[in-house]
């Protein structure tokens, strides 16, 4: 089952059951999926993985603006977006994909980050969050 067909049954359970916030989330991002769709984007995962960080960058706005009610239905949003994507990478794991990443470029120094990082990108495909692959790949150059 595609994560299209996943939101769609979803949607529908929602709406049986009156979840209005629910219904609103799963119809944007469902919508977002159509959209890329249509511009021929086949990556599901990367809309799902853009639509989840614009929501915790607006959580993160909404927290600096001290309004915590809409910064919570940012982080849901974030949350229920979340529920579609595989699972994240255990820190052990992703250290594991950055070692074998920095020995296949052969790389000796924080100079070398930018051969490592697509190999690492490469090798996470997706399960960890850039930010976090990037801390790793310093680390493991700097040490």
């Amino acid at each position: 089952m595609t994560v299209i067909e996943n939101l769609k049954s979803d949607l529908v359970v929602a709406m049986k059951a009156g979840e209005r916030d629910r219904v609103g989330a799963l119809r944007m991002i469902l919508s977002e999926l159509q959209k890329a769709a249509k511009e021929g984007s086949a990556d599901e995962l990367a809309v799902l993985r853009r639509e989840r960080k614009r929501r915790l960058d607006a959580e993160r706005t909404y927290r600096e603006a001290a309004r915590p009610e809409l910064a919570e239905t940012e982080l849901a949003e974030a949350e229920l977006i979340g529920a579609y994507l595989p699972a994240e990478l255990a820190d052990e794991d992703l250290r594991e994909l950055v070692r074998a990443a920095v020995t296949e470029a052969g790389a000796a120094s924080p100079k070398d980050i930018g051969r490592v990082m697509p190999l690492a990108l490469a090798a996470v495909a997706g399960r960890a969050d850039g930010r976090r692959v990037s801390a790793q790949v310093r680390e493991a150059l700097a040490g």
